[in-house]
């Protein structure tokens, strides 16, 4: 017998801006556009829960007299691998120390720099892999706390922007779902679920903005948060936009190993400041494997890790620190110190235990440099994106950067558009339809898909591949997503229904673009295909939906 739903469907909401997801891209923007409209901040748990929240490190720019836009340009095109956009890499770069200054201006705390070593510039820079200069700006090693934190104060004290925490996008609504009568497809807004008063609705806006993130928990083992499974991309795409490089996810090299804890990530700034990465019979193994040891870019590190962990069968490698002075690791890593404290471990004293995962994708929402999509009225920025920042890797520290200076570029862009998008009137968008869909006899078919989705990726689609691991891949996830569309459309949706949804999508699009690449390069490495491929394959990897 099937039990009856408590869900209830409501009457459609509408805003100027709807913006999903409110980590330091969106809610920059959040905060830019208020002074034109009513904004709705869309977030899928608190304010907090995002990967900004979790970003150590800090943010990449020329501050320095020492460093120069050129410098981080080439920093960035090597990385990158050859699939760099040049102009946009240009114009993000140059756009960055204004990007700074707003954020100081904004009260975000920086790290600054004792009065002795004030040579250049009067906040901490730090280095850290395929960079060539100091130019990481940060507070401590809890830069997305300090963040976050700010954007946070001023987010809930704007009258113009309403805070819509606990409510999960279902889908995207445009034009071409709701009516046949436009000649282009447009984004009206989108269908959500709110966990808290087990409703769903519309919201409709002028401009629906996606800034979810990326899709890290797509993967076992993973820096990224919970709510990282890929909505915007899987939501994207089902509406009609074009994904691109999802073949690229960044590995993080080095994430703390414990069972006492999961997702906690080990800043690379440790490898910046002189932590060496060793075998756990104390070996030192960067040294023969690139001329920058441990601050080679990730892709090369995270390799080398797995390697010496295939090789030796020991579940993790030791990164060490421990040999600069206690007050030095306390003051530059306060957070990275208390955490491992927590389980245990002094690393003043001894060195971490480190694995890589997966940590960032360089792929994404297919846009131009003002943030549009392929859909009308529908802008993407930061990781849900791919804007050609990054290429085939992403420079460390570039993310947090790509966000905030994408924060003005799509503002500048709605605020030329606002004369049009005022004049435009959304058809009538019918209410969410239940139909004869029912609550679910048991969780554990999601968790099990939950569970299959990971391990598959993980063990086929992971840091090393070859074309057997992907054709398995696409067997079995090409299976799942079957499954899971036959559950879908007979349950009523729930924020883990409409998750593991996204991340079979997700996932399918991941194996289909490592498919299509037939070569090594960047974050993307296959046994079968060491070689880079420049006359086939030095392009983006764009698939159509």
């Amino acid at each position: 017998m099937k039990k009856k739903s408590s869900l209830q469907v409501i009457d459609n909401v509408t805003f100027d801006f709807l913006i999903i997801g409110s980590g330091v891209a969106g809610a920059s923007l959040a905060l830019k556009l208020s002074a034109y409209g009513k904004v709705g901040l869309l977030c899928k748990e608190s304010f907090f829960e995002c990967n900004t929240r979790w970003a150590q490190g800090g943010i990449a720019s020329v501050l320095s007299e020492n460093d120069s836009y050129n410098l981080h340009i080439k920093d960035t095109l090597i990385a990158g691998a050859g699939l760099c956009h040049e102009k946009t890499v240009e114009k993000v770069i140059g756009a960055g120390p204004n990007t700074i200054k707003q954020l100081i201006n904004l009260g975000v705390q920086f790290t600054q720099n004792s009065n002795e070593n004030r040579l250049y510039y009067e906040y901490h820079l730090t280095k850290e892999g395929g960079h060539s200069a100091r130019r990481i700006i940060h507070a401590a090693d809890m830069t997305g706390i300090a963040l976050q934190d700010t954007l946070s104060s001023k987010v809930t004290e704007n009258k113009n922007i309403v805070l819509l925490e606990y409510h999960t996008a279902i889908d995207l609504i445009v034009t071409d779902k709701v009516t046949p009568d436009f000649s282009r497809n447009r984004a009206l807004g989108a269908y959500v679920l709110n966990e808290k008063s087990k409703c769903i609705y519309a919201i409709l806006a002028k401009a629906t903005i996606l800034a979810t993130g990326g899709h890290g928990k797509l993967y076992l083992y993973t820096s990224n948060p919970d709510v990282a499974s890929g909505d915007g991309v899987a939501m994207a795409w089902r509406a009609g936009a074009r994904v691109a490089n999802l073949e690229f996810m960044q590995f993080h090299p080095t994430c703390l190993y414990s069972p006492k804890t999961k997702n906690f990530l080990i800043s690379e700034a440790l490898r910046g400041e002189g932590a060496l990465l060793k075998t756990l019979d104390g070996q030192r193994f960067m040294e023969n494997i690139h001329p920058l040891k441990e601050l080679a870019p990730r892709d090369i590190v995270a390799r080398a890790i797995d390697s010496q962990i295939k090789k030796s069968g020991d579940p993790y490698v030791l990164l060490d620190i421990s040999h600069k002075e206690p007050e030095f690791i306390k003051t530059h890593f306060p957070g990275i110190y208390a955490k491992c404290l927590e389980i245990g471990l002094d690393i003043t004293q001894n060195a971490i235990p480190v694995v890589p995962a997966a940590h960032y994708s360089c792929g994404g929402i297919v846009t131009d440099i003002r943030g549009r999509t392929g859909i009308k009225s529908l802008w993407a920025l930061g990781e849900v994106a791919c804007t050609g920042l990054h290429g085939a890797n992403r420079l460390a520290s570039n993310s947090l950067l790509e966000g905030l200076v994408f924060a003005d570029f799509v503002y500048e862009d709605i605020k030329n558009l606002l004369s049009d998008l005022n004049l435009y009137r959304n058809p009538d968008v019918p209410k969410w339809e239940l139909g004869t869909a029912a609550e679910p006899d048991e969780m554990v078919v999601i968790s099990q898909l939950w569970d299959e989705i990971r391990r598959t990726m993980w063990n086929y689609v992971g840091i090393v591949r070859t074309e057997k691991r992907l054709a398995r891949a696409a067997a079995r996830i090409d299976q799942i997503c079957q499954e899971i569309e036959t559950y879908y459309w007979n349950i009523i949706p729930s924020r883990s229904l409409i998750e593991v949804r996204n991340l079979a999508t997700v996932a399918q699009l991941t194996v289909k673009c490592a498919r299509m690449r037939k070569e090594s390069r960047g974050i993307h490495y296959s046994l079968d295909y060491p070689l880079t491929d420049d006359i086939k394959y030095k392009k983006d990897t764009v698939v159509l939906s």
